[in-house]
């Protein structure tokens, strides 16, 4: 299957393999995802499936969301998400993906939004160095300039300056699938992924 499923992460921990190697493990809840929807190049322009994750009360839902649902003849879902591919044939509205579409020692990729550090300065947001903190000076933590002179008169897009840190879209690459529970659909995976406990995550296999 080259497509992803949806889920939570529940927290990390530590396992022990059979060497007695301490092992540094997120553990991830995984589906069930719904397939909602198959898109075609001849109907949509463009090959992909589109998955559902999370049951919620109808009173959640917009009217569009809830007649894009009720016309497949599937439950209120909070979260959709496409995945292009080219194997769509495979798929059919209505099937349930769950964790048993990953095998152990697969890699993976996992996307998500990161821990938000609100409105950060330029030693923690960009690691500029200080300014001097002794002899009269007064710029310690202060940008200092930010531009050129007459020509171009103007501060260049993409300035390194202070703002909002974290709270974005990033994807840990290539983590490896350690052990698969289905009856829970858990999936323990070494190394961290991105955001909080509760975060909602796209695991994607990795090529």
């Amino acid at each position: 299957m080259t497509i992803g499923l949806l889920g939570n992460k529940i927290g990390m921990t530590q396992i022990f393999d059979e060497l007695g190697n301490i092992i540094p493990v997120t553990i991830l809840k995984v589906g069930p995802c719904v397939v909602t929807q198959v898109k075609t190049k001849t109907n949509d322009g463009y090959d992909s499936i589109q998955i559902g994750y999370g049951n919620v009360s109808t009173k959640i839902l917009t009217q569009p969301q809830l007649g894009h649902l009720e016309k497949s003849n599937i439950q209120p879902l909070k979260y959709l998400k496409e995945f292009k591919t080219t194997e769509q044939d495979e798929f059919k509205i209505g099937q349930v993906l769950n964790v048993e579409s990953f095998v152990p020692g697969q890699l993976v990729n996992v996307k998500g939004k990161n821990i938000g550090k609100g409105f950060s300065g330029l030693q923690k947001r960009h690691h500029f160095t200080r300014g001097p903190m002794t002899h009269g000076s007064k710029n310690h933590r202060a940008p200092g300039s930010i531009g050129m002179g007459t020509t171009p008169g103007r501060v260049l897009p993409g300035k390194k300056m202070a703002g909002q840190l974290g709270n974005k879209i990033t994807t840990v690459k290539k983590l490896k699938i350690i052990q698969i529970n289905s009856k829970e659909n858990v999936l323990i995976i070494k190394g961290s992924v991105p955001g909080k406990p509760g975060n909602l995550l796209s695991i994607i296999p990795s090529k």
